[in-house]
């Protein structure tokens, strides 16, 4: 946890009172004592300070912090995901992950390859996905959750929603094996927001693939060797922000 984060909900009057993982974080792990300051930021709010100003090291922990809020947290890379639904425990890391690394929506979407039984799976409902976004938050000492948006038919987002969202973004570009182009060479020289598309485990099927080169989306390989989806999110996420970084 490099910034411990809250919600404006729990603020009364400047001061912040813990008495769950935070408080014990504080205690256990940063060995906090009255007066101590700690990096604190609200949820899609600003960061800033957080001043210890009573602590109960005994179980059941309480740290009381007066807080100070001046900053605005780093930009967050301009960078979108399409997902085909994975499995549910890999849908938990690759949340916090892409969190992590800075990502402003991800939409969860069907395809031919998904299993129907990840849709009935709990991570999909607010009170189960957040806590693995903040966790992402916590580690790039970020305060903005990612925007989470899902769909449960592949036609309607690919035929309906994509086009619309299309002309908020300068690059649409979707994974795929077989293309002979790199990222590289789809990205070179543009500039704006980028949404990228990462299929299931197996891959898209052509008819999918041809789906969204249709609505707009230009297909790219990363090489030779097939990666899992958490990996390949990952990889792409990290390819994607350094060719904005150079090209910046």
């Amino acid at each position: 946890m490099n910034i411990l984060l809250f919600d404006n909900s729990e603020l009364n009057d400047g001061l912040l009172t813990l008495a769950d993982r935070r408080a014990k974080h504080i205690i256990k792990v940063l060995h906090c004592d009255c007066g101590d300051h700690i990096r604190i930021g609200e949820i899609n709010g600003k960061v800033g300070t957080g001043t210890v100003v009573l602590i109960k090291k005994k179980f059941p922990f309480r740290v009381d912090l007066f807080v100070d809020l001046s900053d605005q947290p780093v930009p967050s890379p301009p960078v979108d995901l399409v997902l085909a639904m994975p499995r549910p425990i890999m849908l938990k890391r690759i949340l916090s992950q892409v969190t992590a690394l800075g990502i402003g929506t991800i939409y969860l979407i069907n395809a031919e390859r998904v299993e129907k039984s990840f849709w009935n799976a709990g991570i999909l409902t607010e009170e189960e996905y957040v806590p693995h976004l903040i966790q992402g938050l916590e580690q790039a000492v970020d305060t903005r959750l990612p925007q989470i948006r899902i769909f449960r038919y592949f036609t309607f987002f690919v035929e309906e929603v994509l086009p619309g969202i299309a002309a908020h973004y300068s690059s649409l570009v979707i994974a795929h094996p077989s293309s002979e182009k790199s990222l590289l060479e789809c990205l070179s020289g543009k500039r704006g927001r980028i949404l990228y598309a990462v299929g299931p485990e197996g891959g898209w099927l052509e008819p999918e693939l041809e789906k969204f080169l249709a609505a707009g989306m230009n297909s790219f390989s990363m090489g030779a060797r097939i990666l899992k989806v958490d990996t390949a999110v990952v990889t792409i996420h990290g390819r994607i922000s350094q060719i904005l970084d150079d090209t910046s």
